[in-house]
C-alpha cells in the first residue's frame, strides 16, 4: 500500500471511487453534474490518494473553506479565525478496504499537513454518516456541535463539526 500526493493521472480513478462511495453510503449527499470537480476542489491546498497494486483505494483532500456555518462553529469553539482553519474533506475509501486503517492514516495524514501548515485542522460530517462519525470519534477529534448547512435553493444539510485533537503537551 501506498500513500502519496494525488496528481492528475489520478482523478478519474478518484471519480469512479466517489460514485461507489455514493452508492454504498450516500456520500456525497447527490451525485454532482460534474463528479471531478467534487474531487478536485479550486480550494484544495493538497490532496492524497493510498493506492494498491496500482488501485486508488482511498482519497483525502485538505481545503482552505467549507459552509460559512461549519467555518463560524469551528472559528468560535477554537477562538481563532477561520483563515486559520484547515479542513480535511473528500475522505474515500473503498468498501473492500475499510477497516484496514486507510481512513484514519488519510485523516492523520492530512491533518499533519494542515497542522504544518499553522492551521487547526477541522471537518464537517452530516449527521447519518454513522460510521464516518465513529471512526472520527476513534481517532479523538472532538465534535463541536451540529450546523445547518445550505448550499443553494434546495440543498439543506444537517452536520456536525469536529474540531481535530490536541497535540499531547510537552
Amino acid at each position: 500500500m501506498l500513500t502519496r500526493e494525488r496528481v492528475d493521472a489520478d482523478l478519474d480513478a478518484c471519480v469512479r471511487l466517489a460514485r461507489m462511495t455514493h452508492e454504498l453510503d450516500r456520500y456525497p449527499m447527490s451525485l454532482p453534474d460534474d463528479l471531478r470537480r467534487f474531487i478536485e476542489v479550486p480550494d484544495a491546498l493538497a490532496a492524497w490518494v493510498t493506492e494498491l497494486d496500482g488501485e486508488i483505494i482511498g482519497h483525502v483532500a485538505l481545503r482552505s473553506h467549507s459552509s460559512a456555518a461549519v467555518l463560524a462553529r469551528a472559528s468560535e469553539a477554537l477562538k481563532v479565525p477561520p483563515d486559520r482553519l484547515g479542513v480535511i474533506a473528500r475522505l474515500l475509501v473503498s468498501s473492500q478496504h475499510r477497516r484496514h486503517g486507510i481512513g484514519r492514516s488519510l485523516l492523520e495524514l492530512a491533518c499533519g499537513d494542515a497542522r504544518a501548515r499553522g492551521l487547526w485542522p477541522i471537518l464537517d460530517v452530516v449527521t447519518y454518516q454513522h460510521a464516518a462519525i465513529a471512526l472520527y470519534d476513534k481517532c479523538g477529534w472532538v465534535r463541536a456541535g451540529q450546523v445547518t448547512s445550505r448550499f443553494g435553493d434546495d440543498v439543506v444539510l444537517e452536520e456536525f463539526v469536529y474540531l481535530g485533537p490536541r497535540l499531547p503537551a510537552g
